[in-house]
């Protein structure tokens, strides 16, 4: 069981177990007789949830990475282009108005 446990501290081991492999972990300790019926369903829960945590860790720091690099790059981003998109339609506009006068 601290071998599972361990697994289960990794952030990113936890991500991506799904719940049918956690149960079927909890399963096996069961029948080995390290947890008992009624703590394999709190285990499992807990280890869901630890999952879920660290996959949403997970998803931000690659955002937050993610962000960096368009930033280091000098890309942009969706909404500075929506944004001169914008800009260019207004002044799109206020020309064919200017020439239709």
């Amino acid at each position: 069981m601290d071998l599972f446990k361990q697994v289960f501290t990794l952030g990113l081991g936890a991500a991506v177990v799904t719940k049918e492999q956690i149960e079927k972990m909890v399963d096996t300790l069961v029948q080995k007789g390290e947890v008992s019926r009624n703590e394999s369903k709190d285990l499992i829960q807990q280890w869901v949830e630890k999952g879920e945590q660290a996959k949403q860790e997970l998803d931000d720091i690659v955002k937050t990475r993610v962000n960096q690099a368009i930033t280091n790059l000098n890309l942009v981003t969706k909404e500075e282009f929506l944004e001169l998109e914008r800009r260019i339609q207004a002044l799109e506009s206020k020309n064919v108005n200017k020439d239709e006068n």
